[in-house]
């Protein structure tokens, strides 16, 4: 066994999972060289300093530290600074490895076979293995303005809210749409934050922006109709991401998957007043990405069953026939980002495995 598939192996602990496939034996060896690799088996998915990675590894730290800056200049492994001394950590492939040599834009000859490859993998075998529990690693958050707050609306599930908890914000390219490139929906819509945004924009994978920047950003992704996603968690947010049923590596694990956990609805459907509804057709021909809406004799109705909730089609509804209510039933989501990745990697059978590398 050579070291990208030991690699591999460590990586396929993470509940987002890596899946043994030769597209991603060939993306491990593009994004990561011999002697970087060589390096990243001596990571965790926590921050190791210098000194512990190079005593594992049997390599000098000064080669360490040239080693470990090259890959978090490229966006496949994470650093963060700690009482003045930088740790490295391993990503894992979603969020992570995908998505950051990407978030620049690409345009590359590499890039190019990257986003084949991936796309590849995700048919083959990632996008069956990241929607492969029961509990999913992603949610869909709902446009704010259509929710009715005379109604039990949860902290989690206000984008204005979970904003609130934030105190950095990171904007980059959606790597999905770069990758893909299936349509020309805006690309400059991917928010980070926090840690992960501060990251990012040290190493040039993103631009620092303002919480007024971030809102901005939100309402440009709602105009254009994209969903709103992000980590399947109620504490805070990591990410945001405003996706395309074509590009987006989730929304597609439903959409060309056909797999139900590819990620969580919200917890509201869209329903329509007969009474207001004039049967434009607007809702289902431009604005619903499931397919969920349908004008039956010039009323559209909505398929409950095939709506995730996200609020595009209430927004450009200009009779107001359209209203966001609560589900009969929604799984409840997990408190806190750690508590969603070990309930994963229990339903995929890799608790302890995965914990061994939450280790320092």
């Amino acid at each position: 066994m050579d070291n990208y598939e030991k690699f591999r192996e460590i990586l396929h602990r993470h509940p987002s999972g890596a899946p043994q496939s030769g597209a991603f034996d060939e993306i491990l060896r593009i994004l990561f060289t011999p002697e970087e690799v060589e390096v990243a088996l001596g990571m965790v998915f926590v921050p190791r300093s210098v000194q512990e990675i190079a005593k594992i590894v049997g390599v000098s730290e000064d080669e360490v530290l040239h080693r470990c800056e090259s890959m978090a200049n490229k966006g496949i492994v994470f650093s963060r600074k700690k009482e003045g001394e930088v740790g490295y950590a391993l990503l894992p492939t979603i969020p992570g490895i995908f998505e950051f040599p990407f978030m620049t834009g690409g345009g590359t000859p590499m890039h190019d076979r990257l986003g084949k490859l991936w796309m590849e993998y995700h048919h083959e075998a990632l996008g069956r293995e990241f929607a492969g529990s029961k509990t999913p690693l992603t949610r869909v958050i709902p446009i704010e303005r259509t929710l009715d707050f005379s109604l039990e609306v949860l902290p989690y599930e206000v984008i204005s809210a979970m904003l609130d908890r934030a105190t950095s914000f990171g904007l980059s390219q959606c790597a999905c749409r770069v990758s893909v490139a299936a349509c020309d929906k805006p690309r400059d819509v991917c928010l980070t934050f926090d840690r992960l945004a501060k990251f990012l924009v040290e190493r040039k994978l993103a631009q620092e922006i303002t919480r007024e920047e971030a809102e901005a950003t939100l309402t440009r992704a709602e105009e254009a109709g994209l969903v709103h996603t992000t980590n399947n968690s109620q504490d805070r947010l990591n990410f945001l991401c405003n996706c395309c049923t074509c590009c987006c590596t989730v929304l597609r694990g439903l959409t060309q998957l056909k797999n139900p956990n590819a990620f969580a609805r919200s917890r509201w459907n869209a329903q329509v007043s007969s009474e207001l509804c004039t049967g434009c057709g607007v809702c289902e021909e431009e604005r619903c990405p499931m397919g969920a809406i349908e004008v039956v004799e010039d009323v559209a109705r909505v398929d409950v069953e095939r709506c995730i909730g996200c609020g595009l089609c209430t927004t450009a509804c200009d009779t107001e026939a359209i209203s966001m209510v609560p589900r009969e039933y929604t799984p409840e989501t997990p408190r806190t980002i750690s508590e969603m990745g070990l309930t994963v990697a229990t339903e995929k059978g890799r608790l302890d495995k995965f914990r061994e590398l939450m280790k320092p």
